[in-house]
């Protein structure tokens, strides 16, 4: 008899993922040994929640039948008394499921952007700087449909753009660091594996409490859609991820490719020639201009972009754009000044 519908469902999701990731780092099933390169290192990183306890367990059971060494993260944000112990709690599980190398790692969530963003940011550090530390090829991450569902909301309540609709892409950062394998699966799918194979699992509290805005939105604005919408509104929200993510990618292209014809010989930015350009590559190119400045990409949103844009279509003379990061955006003789300070 084989393995529950839910353990198979996250079985196979992972092990495509590591093929993946084989491929990407050059092995080949049949290879002679002294032929293939080192076996990568993939790292899971777990809360010691559902969703991850569910990847971390799948890793741990596709690893070895592929060749890949698999390893854990979890991250003690420090964010509730008790959470050091949990956090050890979490790293003895992963090491009971065989996973080698386990670390705990501690981080101090700063303020910037409020205490949601500001612990991803803590978190997504510690978890680069444990990748980097162990040599680690990928790091997993539990990432369900519902958290994309959740993220196309977010996204569009800050009336952020296109890019911001296209959700989490199931391969992100540095050289593609980050899969997140279950972006096609409900968490109730990995809720049920854990259950049907006796896995702890903690909740923590902060995906109940009504202060966060992510939290709100999974437990009161998700259950109004779908009872004013019907069922299926999770489905079409993760639909529409991927295919704004699809539109966003092929815009920034054409951005990237009409970049260098709106630059003069210094590297300026041309008013005229941007004004030419259709409005969603200008600002694309306008965002990419600000970023390089020195603008944190987390804190630059649609309107700021509107601002400057407006110096290209609407100059009457206005004064200096402030953007995050002390980035000062200025119309001068014609060209598009953005730099900081």
């Amino acid at each position: 008899m084989g393995p529950h519908p839910a353990v198979a469902a996250i079985r196979l999701a992972v092990r495509r993922v590591l093929t993946d990731i084989l491929d990407d780092h050059g092995r080949a099933p049949g290879r002679a040994p002294h032929e293939q390169p080192p076996s990568p290192l993939v790292l899971v990183a777990c809360s010691g929640g559902a969703d991850s306890m569910a990847l971390a367990s799948a890793l741990a059971f596709e690893a070895p039948r592929l060749g890949v060494r698999a390893g854990g993260v979890t991250v003690d944000h420090g964010l509730q008394a008790g959470s050091d112990l949990r956090a050890a709690e979490v790293a003895s599980r992963l090491r009971e499921l065989g996973l080698d190398p386990v670390e705990s790692t501690a981080v101090t969530v700063g303020r910037g952007g409020g205490p949601e963003a500001a612990a991803r940011d803590a978190r997504y550090a510690a978890l680069d700087a444990a990748a980097e530390r162990h040599g680690a090829t990928a790091v997993l991450l539990g990432h369900t449909r519902d958290d994309q569902a959740e993220t196309v909301l977010l996204g569009l309540a800050r009336g952020s753009g296109i890019r911001s609709l296209s959700g989490m892409a199931a391969v992100s950062g540095a050289d593609g660091r980050y899969r997140r394998p279950f972006l096609q699966l409900d968490r109730q799918t990995a809720r049920k594996a854990c259950m049907v194979q006796s896995l702890p699992v903690w909740d923590d509290p902060h995906n109940a409490d009504p202060a966060y805005t992510r939290s709100r939105l999974r437990h009161e604005g998700l259950p109004a859609l779908e009872k004013a919408l019907g069922k299926g509104v999770v489905e079409a929200l993760a639909r529409t991820a991927q295919l704004s993510r699809d539109d966003a990618d092929a815009l920034d292209a054409w951005a990237g490719r009409a970049e260098a014809g709106v630059r003069d010989a210094d590297g300026r930015l041309e008013c005229a020639a941007l004004h030419d350009l259709p409005p969603a590559v200008r600002r694309r190119v306008l965002r990419r201009a600000a970023i390089e400045a020195g603008a944190p990409a987390g804190s630059l949103f649609a309107r700021h972009i509107e601002e400057v844009d407006r110096l290209i279509t609407g100059w009457r003379g206005q004064g200096a754009i402030n953007l995050p990061g002390r980035v000062v955006a200025r119309r001068q003789g014609g060209r598009l000044v953005i730099r900081q300070g």
